[in-house]
């Protein structure tokens, strides 16, 4: 029996898997949104499971942001109340037991890799597509996390090729301008629309609207689908993975999968492009899934 912890901006989830990879047990609860809380919230829901499922092997976690090699400490979470906190050791005072912590979205690259939409794929890029903007790389069943940790941070390039209004771009949290996460993320999608219609809509009602056949909801789309297809382009012209997995928010946006390609192929350095764009197969249980295998990885 594994534990899965996945530690997002609204909700914090435990899961335990059998030796199969199936589910024993499984509860959410909201993110309580300050630190003591949160190691509070975590230690309980893990006592829960265990409760249900039996007692665990191991426990990891998927966190937006990733703990430094040089300090053990928390940096580049959007749940900023993360960052600076040595939170894998205050995990473990209160839980008793070792622990791995991982980047949600290389827990959703490793989750997919395993036995989700990329099994049997040499090489896999997972997608996180939701509040931020986050990527994994996954190469022959294993995580390329880089030498400081920040393997595969594609929230915080640049968009690439960008146009002559889209630069220097929205300043992002990180302290920089018009990275990816700015643009291609639900929120990114939905602040370009409000920018550019006055409508501060949400992501799903632009995307009903351009389905009903609202033309400045429908060019927000285009803007989307061609912004993430240049961000996607990129890493093929660095990693060239065999399938990209795309999870979060809007990977349930089927226009996606269809329309990406012809992005991705006009702007890669080859002469042809025929890799995978599919959505993540264990949808927004991925997180929880990887986290769940980080022992494993």
């Amino acid at each position: 029996m594994r534990i899965g912890i996945d530690f997002g901006g609204t909700k914090i989830e435990a899961a335990a898997l059998d030796a199969s990879g199936a589910f024993a047990a499984r509860i959410r609860e909201p993110n309580p949104g300050t630190y003591d809380a949160a190691i509070s919230l975590v230690a309980g829901l893990i006592a829960r499971v265990e409760a249900e499922a039996g007692p665990a092997q191991s426990v990891g976690l998927a966190i937006p942001g990733s703990p430094s090699p040089r300090t053990g400490l928390i940096r580049n979470a959007n749940s900023t109340y993360l960052n600076a906190r040595p939170l894998a050791e205050d995990l473990q005072a209160a839980l008793k037991r070792p622990v791995r912590l991982a980047n949600d979205a290389n827990c959703l690259a490793l989750s997919e890799a395993a036995d989700g939409a990329g099994a049997g794929a040499a090489s896999l890029f997972g997608v996180i597509l939701g509040t931020g903007y986050g990527g994994g790389l996954v190469i022959d069943g294993r995580l390329v996390e880089g030498a400081h940790a920040v393997g595969a941070e594609v929230g915080h390039i640049s968009l690439p090729w960008p146009s002559a209004h889209e630069a220097p771009g929205p300043a992002c949290w990180c302290g920089l301008n018009g990275c990816l996460e700015t643009w291609v993320s639900g929120t990114g999608f939905q602040r370009d629309h409000e920018v550019t219609t006055g409508r501060a809509w949400t992501a799903q009602a632009i995307v009903d609207a351009a389905r009903a056949g609202d033309a400045q909801a429908a060019a927000a789309l285009d803007r989307y689908i061609d912004r993430l297809g240049r961000g996607l382009a990129m890493v093929v012209n660095l990693a060239d993975p065999e399938v990209f997995v795309l999870g979060g928010g809007m990977s349930n946006v089927g226009e996606l999968y269809d329309r990406l390609p012809p992005v991705v192929a006009r702007h890669v350095f080859s002469d042809h492009w025929d890799g995978r764009i599919v959505p993540a197969k264990w949808g927004d249980s991925s997180g929880v899934r990887g986290a769940a295998r980080l022992w494993d990885a």
